[in-house]
C-alpha cells in the first residue's frame, strides 16, 4: 500500500525530467496510475451524485456546470486549454453516467 501511495502521490507532486525512452515511459506509467486512481474515485462520487440529484443520469446533466468545470481545469492545465479538456471531461462524465446506470440496473 505504501508503494502505491508513493506512485500516485509522487506522480502528482514530483516534477520529472526523464532523459531516456524507458525513463519517459516509467514517468508516464506513474501518471497513468494516478490518473486511473482519480478516475475511479471520480466515478464513485458521480454515482453518489446521481442518486442524490432530483433528475439523475444523462437527463440531469448540467452543461453550464460542465463548462465551468472545464474552464477551472484549464487554469491548472493551460497547455491543454478548454478546447482539448472539454472532450476529455465529456468522456469522463459519460463514463461515470454509464457506470451509474449499470449499477442502478437500468
Amino acid at each position: 500500500m505504501a508503494e502505491e501511495a508513493v506512485t500516485v502521490v509522487g506522480a502528482l507532486l514530483r516534477d520529472e525530467s526523464p532523459a531516456t525512452l524507458p525513463e519517459c515511459r516509467e514517468a508516464i506509467d506513474r501518471v497513468d496510475a494516478a490518473l486511473a486512481t482519480l478516475l475511479e474515485r471520480r466515478a464513485a462520487l458521480a454515482g453518489i451524485v446521481q442518486r442524490i440529484k432530483p433528475v439523475g443520469g444523462f437527463a440531469g446533466r448540467d452543461f453550464a456546470r460542465e463548462q465551468a468545470l472545464v474552464a477551472k481545469m484549464a487554469v491548472r492545465a493551460p497547455s491543454l486549454g478548454e478546447a482539448r479538456l472539454a472532450p476529455i471531461m465529456n468522456a469522463v462524465i459519460e463514463a461515470g453516467l454509464h457506470l451509474a446506470e449499470e449499477r442502478a440496473g437500468k
